[in-house]
This record gives C-alpha cells, sequence and structure tokens, in this order.
C-alpha cells in the first residue's frame, strides 16, 4: 500500500515542484529580471496616455509584453507622471514602472552662458524643455510683467553664469524661481552694504559688471581691475567708451538677429543709443549681458588704482596693459594694433 501511494505521491510533489518553478520564475523574470535591451530616453509628454508609453518605451525593452502587464497591474495605465526618464541597463519591469509612476525623472544639465540677450536664452533652454521656444519666452514676459517690468529682457540681472540642473517638464515659472532664489541669497547683507557704499544703483552694478565680463572675456584675474578702472572713468565724467556695449548697440539695432560684430569699426562708435559708451557719457541703462558672480563682485570690491586706459597685451593673450598716462596707452594701443596686423597678414 505504502509502495502504490508513494507512486502517486511523489509524481504529484515533482509536478507541483515544476508547475511552481515554473511560475516562480515567471514571476521572477516579470518582477526582478533585467527587462532592457537597450538604453536610452523615454519622453512622456503631458498629453501622453498609456498605449503612448507603451509604443514610445518598446523600443528598449527585451518584452514589452511583460511590460505591459506589469504596468497595468501597478495601475501604470491609469497613474503616470510625464517627464524625462532614464532607461538603463539592467532595470527591471518593475523598477521601470515604479520610476514612471513615482515620477522621478533624470536632469538634464542647463548651461547659462553670457548671452547678451534673455530671449536668445530661453530659446537656448528650451531645446531641452518639453515646451517650445515661443512658449517659453511668452512665459518670462508674464514673470517680467508681474515684476512691473517691461519684459523678459529687464530679468537680465537675475541670472548668473554657471551650470545648473533641471527637468524636462521644467516651466519658465519653475525656471526663474531658482534663479531668483539664487539672486535673493547673493544679496545678502554684506554686498547690499558695499552697494550702498558705492553709491550706485543695483543696475548700474550689472551694466558695470556686464563690461567688466565682457572686457576681462570672463576670467577673474582682472575682473577687480577693469572695474577699478570704469569706474575711475566714471568717477571723472569721462565716457567709458567700451567696446563690448557698441556691440551690443549694433546687435539690439538688428533685433539680435546676426551674429555679435567681430570687430568694432569708427562708424559703429557713434551709433545712437544709451547702451553705447562711445556716444554717451555715464553707466548704462542695464546689463548688456548675462553677468557671473565675480563680475559683480568685482563691482563691488574694485581694485584701488589711477588706472583710466587698457589694451589688449599682445604677449599675454586674454590680459590687458593698464596705465593712467595718455601717452603710454597710445604706445600700448599701437603696439597691439600692430600685432593685429601680423597676424592679418599671415592668414
Amino acid at each position: 500500500m505504502k509502495t502504490n501511494a508513494s507512486k502517486i505521491i511523489i509524481p504529484i510533489i515533482l509536478f507541483v515542484l515544476i508547475l511552481g518553478g515554473f511560475f516562480g520564475y515567471k514571476y521572477y523574470k516579470n518582477n526582478y529580471a533585467n527587462n532592457v535591451a537597450k538604453e536610452g530616453i523615454l519622453l512622456i509628454p503631458k498629453n501622453a496616455d498609456f498605449s503612448t508609453i507603451k509604443d514610445s518605451i518598446s523600443q528598449f525593452l527585451i518584452e514589452p509584453n511583460s511590460f505591459e502587464k506589469m504596468a497595468k497591474a501597478e495601475n501604470l495605465d491609469k497613474y503616470f507622471h510625464t517627464g524625462r526618464y532614464e532607461i538603463k541597463a539592467g532595470k527591471t519591469n518593475k523598477e521601470i514602472v515604479q520610476m514612471i509612476k513615482l515620477g522621478e525623472q533624470s536632469p538634464l544639465n542647463f548651461r547659462i552662458g553670457d548671452f547678451y540677450n534673455v530671449y536668445h536664452l530661453a530659446g537656448r533652454v528650451s531645446r531641452k524643455t518639453e515646451m517650445d521656444s515661443l512658449q517659453f519666452c511668452n512665459g518670462l514676459d508674464k514673470i517680467a510683467a508681474e515684476k512691473g517690468l517691461r519684459n523678459a529682457e529687464d530679468l537680465k540681472k537675475y541670472f548668473f553664469i554657471d551650470t545648473y540642473q533641471f527637468f524636462w517638464t521644467v516651466t519658465p515659472e519653475e525656471f526663474f524661481k531658482k534663479f531668483e532664489d539664487q539672486y535673493n541669497a547673493f544679496w545678502n547683507a554684506e554686498r547690499t552694504e558695499k552697494e550702498r557704499l558705492s553709491r550706485l544703483t543695483r543696475d548700474e552694478i550689472y551694466a558695470l559688471a556686464s563690461i567688466v565680463y565682457k572686457e576681462s572675456g570672463g576670467m577673474p584675474d582682472e575682473m577687480r581691475t577693469i572695474a577699478g578702472l570704469y569706474l575711475n572713468r566714471y568717477r571723472k565724467g569721462m565716457k567709458l567708451q567700451s567696446d563690448p556695449t557698441v556691440i551690443y548697440t549694433v546687435l539690439l539695432s538688428e533685433d539680435f538677429r546676426k551674429p555679435a560684430l567681430k570687430r568694432v569699426l569708427y562708424r559703429h562708435l557713434a551709433m545712437p543709443s544709451p547702451y553705447n559708451t562711445y556716444a554717451n557719457a555715464g553707466i548704462p541703462p542695464g546689463p548688456i549681458c548675462v553677468v557671473d558672480k565675480n563680475s559683480v563682485d568685482a563691482v563691488l570690491n574694485p581694485e584701488q588704482h589711477n588706472y583710466i586706459f587698457m589694451a589688449a597685451d599682445p604677449n599675454r593673450r586674454g590680459y590687458h596693459n593698464f596705465t593712467a598716462s595718455g601717452a603710454e596707452h597710445l604706445k600700448n594701443a599701437k603696439v597691439y594694433q600692430e600685432w593685429i596686423s601680423i597676424q592679418q597678414r599671415q592668414k
């Protein structure tokens, strides 16, 4: 009897073990095994539905059907977040589903450079967002209007040159909020006191900082020296005569549709604009470009000297020769012009 019972029970046990192993393996494979065939970026726009997600993600998966089953079991067909998701090798169905359900996007690096124009900045930024450039610019215009400003161009002082991280779904409001918070943190009690002692308005500080940034080529070594020079000229009632302001004037006259001048010519110096420091005395009404923190700090902490002239130094690329003497400046300028002529002949 025992022998007969064993003959029946053992096959049943084996069948149960095999069946359990089969379903156990299937459960493991569907939930905990890698289902990524190739890495990539999954974009889920605002108007997406579950069908859109399935179609977009299938190219990255080994078994799209198993992902769909897992997704529906976890209600991903009803609840998901729009965004940019990085599909990495080794990811399981469960991990991918949870990532999308929780909205765990992969951020993107956004480089804010020395843009002459905020609309160019917004256009460049929008390339890495779900929103198109017109929507992004309109959003910044709205923010400017709420602050009592003319348009997005008046927001220029809020931005600092650096690399930042944002999500693909970032809105103009979220984007600007980060810079506004940074701006407010930058203007602490110490800098605000230096602003008061400078007897300059904040717009004048940013205007000078933008000149300092452009004249220094973004190199911090000479920023405080250059800031001191332009402050000396300003306080003596001299015209600042900064070439970058002329370049900005030309760009402004062309509505920023053409590339910046590579070389300022005499005919450009008389162009009428409050930003042209050859045509006007005083400080321009606002910054000619987005600046970095070093250039603002240079204006708040200028080097004390008597320099009022500067000329590019051909022996030290990117640096300048400074002087308080007009005669010495003419010599320095002549040396640089001769060097330029030699370079052009050699081309």
